[in-house]
């Protein structure tokens, strides 16, 4: 298969992002597997990127492969499941730092992503895939819910709407009885410039409607704990300075002084 086919083109745009800073930031962020699979990208895929949107894209993934590394390493034997994966590369990333833990990884998206990732990933050790609906928690019933679980959302509660994201996060409590769950989130102003950039790259079919401006507020909403709640760039910032463009780096200012990305933490 030479290219990615029978997948939305919107699963692109994380993976064209992480292709384009692991070759301009290395130092920050270097995905080799993406790095692989940029052979298998459609033409257009880098349509409508930008420096700053390629950076909120990978911060995102620099600060939850960090996230999914403190769980891993506060539990012999866990689960790492990975919901709407995707063309994720985090098993890529971050398995081989954890050959002295019994990890279970799993990748849940719709029949036709699995069958794409198989197709260009294979089958790899500890790692099963699973072809369904992410929101009818039927993926549940192929693995052991009983064991500590850190389930990852990554761009893809934008999509929903409130109610149906409380909803889900309910339904993975009364699954996961050690569960644990990050999630990034755009704030509701946030989201203005979000779906202006969805409607740049052409995508208009794919705008946001989820925003969250107060953390802890929507945790007891779902009835589950706030462990954490982080922002986007600090590292990012910290570690590449003067080497960012200006307007990348005001962006990336004004993100983290009005908490406009953030990751959020809960306990089940």
């Amino acid at each position: 298969m030479k290219k990615f086919e029978g997948v939305a083109n919107t699963l692109f745009v994380p993976l064209v992002a992480r292709i384009a800073i692991s070759k301009e930031f290395p130092e920050y962020f270097k995905d080799e597997k993406a790095l692989e699979l940029e052979a298998y990208l459609p033409e257009n895929a880098t349509k409508g990127a930008s420096q700053y949107s390629n950076m909120a894209s990978v911060a995102r993934y620099y600060n939850m492969d960090e996230m999914v590394k403190n769980f891993v390493n506060a539990h012999d034997t866990s689960n790492i499941v990975y919901l709407g994966a995707g063309l994720e590369t985090a098993y890529d990333r971050t398995h081989s730092k954890f050959l002295n833990k019994n990890v279970n990884w799993y990748e849940v998206d719709l029949p036709e992503v699995i069958e794409a990732r198989k197709k260009v990933f294979g089958e790899r050790e500890q790692e099963t895939l699973i072809g369904g609906d992410m929101f009818k928690f039927k993926w549940a019933d192929e693995m052991d819910t009983g064991l500590p679980t850190l389930l990852i959302v990554s761009g893809v509660f934008q999509y929903s709407h409130e109610e149906e994201v409380i909803a889900f996060i309910k339904g993975c409590k009364e699954k996961f009885v050690n569960g644990e769950m990050i999630f990034d989130a755009t704030s509701k102003g946030g989201l203005i410039f979000t779906n202006w950039f969805i409607k740049r790259t052409g995508n208009k079919t794919a705008l946001m409607y989820f925003g969250i401006d107060n953390s802890r507020e929507f945790a007891d909403k779902c009835g589950a704990v706030l462990l954490e709640e982080r922002t986007f760039f600090p590292a990012a910032l910290k570690i590449l300075k003067s080497k960012l463009k200006f307007i990348t780096t005001i962006s990336m200012k004004v993100a983290e002084s009005k908490k406009q990305v953030k990751i959020l933490h809960l306990k089940l």
